[in-house]
């Protein structure tokens, strides 16, 4: 009799890392494409200034996408109408939102340097660089491969239910207290980055899909817990590889995460809806 088999889904797979002193190698710069570190700024690489960190309440808030909004006009936004916080460990802490929806879609843009700097990441393209910020000495540039499936893994649930596969997608996000660089570094398909400014005091959450363009990289300064914050920036890369539901035989994409492997502190902020993620047209 025959038999029918199916491959096992990827959902996501590092591999071994480059270490990176920030304090001896300060300097982020994307080279041909790839992020490179180094200990100053090479000469034919532009500078960028890192877009400005969280402001408290109460504070005019500068560098917003439109002049005078208090508000970005990036992203789908959306009532919170609850939190529940759980107590913190010694990893970080987690926050679940209540949203005002039945379910909750993800505005999808292109990374521009407008779209990035709406939640509080810099753009950097090829030929361009800056310098990294960060209270964790030795971070690590690891090589990550997402699957298609991977965003269906829900790590907010108990243990029994942790490590399956769930029929949708929730909001899962963070900041934390180090510096991230996501490079789209895939030949063939775009990095896809979830995104939110969450504003506690206004009770509403701005969401989006940030599609980096291959070549191009993401700069998250380090974000730690600042009280009475006018808003908070989040993101996650759980749905990397948005791209690949477009159809074709890729069914991951490829990229470079600069992350520390052993430390850190998170703070998540998760809500349970259904969540939509509309593809965008490959430029």
């Amino acid at each position: 009799m025959p038999h029918t088999f199916f491959d096992a889904p990827l959902l996501i797979r590092d591999g071994i890392g480059t270490w990176v002193d920030t304090q001896e190698k300060p300097y982020v710069c994307n080279i041909d494409g790839m992020p490179t570190f180094k200990d100053k700024l090479p000469a034919a690489v532009k500078e960028l200034q890192p877009v400005a960190g969280t402001p408290v309440a109460g504070t005019p808030v500068a560098g917003s996408p439109v002049a005078g909004s208090p508000e970005p006009s990036w992203g789908r936004g959306y009532q919170v109408s609850g939190t529940h916080r759980l107590p913190p460990t010694t990893f970080g802490e987690e926050t679940k939102l209540a949203f005002v929806a039945t379910e909750v879609v993800y505005e999808p843009l292109w990374a521009t340097r407008e779209a990035a700097a709406a939640f509080g990441i810099t753009l950097i393209e090829p030929g361009q660089g800056l310098r990294m910020q960060s209270p964790i000495r030795h971070l690590e540039n690891t090589p990550f491969e997402y699957g298609m499936f991977a965003g269906q893994q829900c790590p907010y649930l108990d243990d029994a239910q942790r490590n399956q596969l769930q029929p949708t997608v929730c909001t899962d996000l963070e900041h934390h207290d180090f510096p991230h660089v996501f490079s789209s570094v895939d030949p063939q398909l775009p990095l896809v980055i979830s995104v939110g400014r969450y504003w506690p005091h206004r009770d509403r959450i701005f969401l989006a899909d940030l599609w980096v363009p291959r070549g191009m990289a993401l700069y998250m300064p380090p974000r730690p817990k600042i009280p009475d914050a006018a808003y908070i920036d989040l993101h996650g890369n759980r749905n990397s590889a948005l791209a690949c539901w477009r159809g074709g035989t890729q069914r991951s994409v490829q990229t470079l995460t600069l992350l520390p492997k052993d430390s850190g502190y998170f703070y998540w902020f998760w809500n349970a809806l259904p969540t939509v993620h509309p593809l965008l047209t490959q430029p």
